[in-house]
Parts: structure tokens; sequence; C-alpha cells
């Protein structure tokens, strides 16, 4: 489970930086948070000072998150000897899709888009999963609004009710898209199975939880 500790180290005479987590025992500096924070601006959503700093406190939970992913993504990265990622740049943001935070939800859009390790683990994944073809079939066979020729859509042939063979694309002409869009998923999947066991290793400090951690008063669960 994951736990909380102070945001220094104990007392040993010597000055260190204010922490947000530890990540198998090793430290994560509060300042790649505040570098996260500083590259994604705010969402304008509340004037009130009350809702403002809660916004913020929440803001800071979730950038810890992000910098949380990239720690785990570089480690598993080294444990499975593929080539050391660069560090994330957080001064450089890229462009995060509506449609990759309603699929992954908006912590591991904006990892993935700043983590380059992060990255290279999801495409390592991604290269491991084995999609069969009674799956590909399967999908094709099920999804035929999909697949409907241009010429079929421009007659408004329903797909599921008396759509004829030469109505839909070919399976021979689909089948490497359906395979790689199958594969695509799966590997989501496993990267979520993988950052989900990482996590419960984390320890934050007071003010970098989960934002959807119950033990804290802001807390919702919201991705």
């Amino acid at each position: 489970m994951s736990g909380e500790v102070t945001g220094t180290h104990p007392h040993d005479g010597h000055h260190h930086p204010p922490l947000a987590a530890t990540v198998a025992g090793s430290a994560v500096p509060a300042s790649r948070v505040d570098a996260v924070l500083a590259a994604v601006p705010a969402r304008d959503r509340v004037t009130r000072p009350e809702g403002l700093a809660r916004d913020e406190r929440q803001r800071r939970r979730w950038a810890t998150q992000v910098v949380v992913v990239d720690e785990l993504a570089r480690r598993a990265c080294v444990a499975r000897g593929l080539a050391p990622p660069p560090e994330m740049a957080p001064g450089r943001v890229l462009g995060v899709s509506g449609t990759d935070v309603a699929d992954l939800g908006s912590i591991v859009a904006v990892a993935l888009a700043h983590s380059a390790a992060a990255r290279a683990l999801l495409a390592a994944l991604e290269g491991e999963q084995r999609v069969g073809e009674e799956a590909v079939r399967e999908y094709y066979e099920r999804n035929p609004d999909r697949f409907l020729t241009p010429e079929a859509l421009r007659r408004g042939v329903d797909p599921f009710r008396g759509a004829k063979a030469r109505d839909l694309v070919p399976y021979a002409r689909v089948r490497a898209g359906i395979e790689g869009e199958l594969r695509r998923a799966r590997g989501r999947q496993a990267f979520f199975d993988w950052l989900d066991g990482e996590r419960a290793g984390v320890e934050y400090t007071h003010g970098h939880e989960h934002p959807g951690d119950p033990a804290h008063p802001d807390h919702e669960h919201r991705h």
C-alpha cells in the first residue's frame, strides 16, 4: 500500500530539497512537480479564493502523478533493458487530444505526452501483444458499421440489418488495421495494469497524495 512521508529527509545534519514522493526508496523532488505545474496552465473554472486554493492543491497532486508515472516508467525501461530515454522535459508542453484524455485519463495522457520513458514502455508493451486471427475476424464481424463502403453509406445501408457482403470493405483490406488497433488497446491495458501495480509502492508527502485519495479532504475521483 502507498503511504505518506514527510516533506524532507529526517534530520541528519544536511539540508535536502523538499520531496513530493519516494519511489522504491528514491526521492522524487518537489521541484519536478513544480516544473510540470509551470508547463501546464491551470483551467479557469472557479473564481472564489477558496475554490482556487482547492483547485491548486488538486493540481499539485495531479502533477505529482504525472511525475511519478515518468519515474516509474524510467525504472521499468532500465529493468527491461530498453535504451535509457531522456529526462521528462516539462517545459515543453506537447499537445494532448481530448480523445486521449477520454481514453487514457488526463494523468496518463499528459504523462505519455511529456515522458519519453512512458512512451517507450507503452510501445514495448504494445509490441508484446499477440492478436490471433480469430480475434481480428470476430471484431470485423461484430462491427460492420465501421466497414461500410462509401457507396453503402450513401445509400443509407443499415450495417446490422440487410447489409450484404458487397456493402462492406473486404476483410483482407482492413485486417492489418484491425490487428493494429486491437494490439494498441491491449498494450494500453497492459500499461494500466503495470501502473496500478507499481503505484502501490509509492509513498507521497503531504500535499502530493493522489487526487482521488479519500484520505485528504479535497479528494475527487477524476483522472
